[in-house]
């Protein structure tokens, strides 16, 4: 059995999570994008609000909303804005969402079941394009073509770094620039987006805003190779997480790729049979979280995170000291030690 690799310290030792803390800073502007998702979300076909309040209620912690609305205030933004465009944020990541689990054939999301088992890999399909184009409307009214042009380009980036993790999955010869390649679309474009349209809004020099896409992009790719961890060194019991889901499914993330990497023949034998062939057995999760502790991988993976973490903490040295700031800032301390 591997060992369990301990991801959260500081953390224990504070009353509120800095997640927790970031949103109590920005508790009004985000309990009007929650109305706002509410509203948007509404539709005469039954099954478009059920299916979307469920997804969206599914345990997630609107972060790429929180990141847009704290750096618009981080820029001294004081007007409405920021909230449609944080909802629509929202919008494009759920969509994508859906369309993740219809894609990987995941049966539950954060422990509970997924909308495509609930309701239908069809619909699950339908109401993320419904979500797609709600994203876009808000887009369209807020009237700005530069914030159009960095959403829009997100979203077209995110679904190439869906592709590339298609082509890249079941391959147990993909290299660490490969996955870093697929992460950095598929889930760093949108932070970089949400963050950088904060400056955006406020009409922030060009400085600010390369600061605030260089703070997004480097949490956002220190977020999904933790993500990538917890699957391997998450405990089920305490995370509500369930673990092994990338390993069943064949995906390439980064513990796997160092273990691969680092293995012998034999052990490379293993990986073939589990992740390209799919042909998994009794005890095989636990052999690959075995191989993977041997070869020090998930250490080196979170320090691989922390290295990009360190990135973005520097992004934010332009900023004044504030409150906001420090929020952001122990933000990647979080996002680096959080348990799920």
């Amino acid at each position: 059995m591997a060992t369990v690799v301990p991801l959260r310290h500081p953390l224990k030792t504070l009353s509120t999570s800095p997640l927790e803390r970031l949103k109590d800073l920005v508790s009004d502007d985000l309990a009007a994008v929650n109305q706002l998702i509410l509203q948007r979300t509404e539709s005469q076909v039954e099954i478009i609000p059920r299916l979307a309040g469920h997804i969206i209620a599914s345990g997630g912690k609107r972060l790429r909303p929180l990141l847009t609305l704290a750096c618009t205030r981080l820029c001294g933004y004081e007007g409405a804005r920021h909230v449609k465009l944080a909802t629509s944020v929202e919008f494009i990541h759920t969509a994508t969402l859906l369309h993740d689990d219809v894609v990987d054939e995941s049966s539950f999301r954060r422990g509970t079941p997924s909308a495509n088992a609930l309701f239908g890999n069809e619909a699950s399909v339908l109401v993320g394009d419904f979500l797609f184009s709600r994203a876009f409307e808000l887009m369209v009214e807020d009237g700005s073509l530069d914030v159009l042009h960095v959403l829009a380009r997100a979203a077209a980036v995110i679904s190439e770094g869906e592709v590339l993790q298609l082509m890249t999955a079941n391959d147990s010869t993909t290299s660490e620039q490969a996955y870093l390649e697929v992460i950095r679309a598929k889930t760093a474009e949108l932070f970089a987006a949400a963050c950088r349209i904060g400056a955006l809004v406020a009409r922030r020099p060009a400085a600010d805003e390369e600061a605030l896409r260089t703070f997004g992009i480097n949490l956002g790719i220190a977020f999904q190779i933790v993500d990538d961890v917890l699957d391997y060194a998450s405990d089920q019991t305490r995370t509500g997480k369930t673990s092994g889901n990338d390993f069943r499914e064949g995906k390439m993330t980064l513990p796997a790729i160092l273990a691969i990497h680092r293995g012998d023949d034999d052990e490379r034998t293993f990986w073939k049979r589990t992740l390209e062939n799919i042909d998994q057995r009794d005890g095989d999760f636990d052999h690959a979280r075995a191989l993977i502790d041997q070869h020090r991988a998930l250490q080196d993976s979170l320090d691989r995170a922390r290295h990009y973490g360190a990135i973005a903490r520097d992004a934010l040295g332009t900023f004044p000291a504030s409150p906001i700031r420090q929020a952001l800032l122990d933000i990647v301390t979080f996002t680096i030690e959080r348990e799920f």
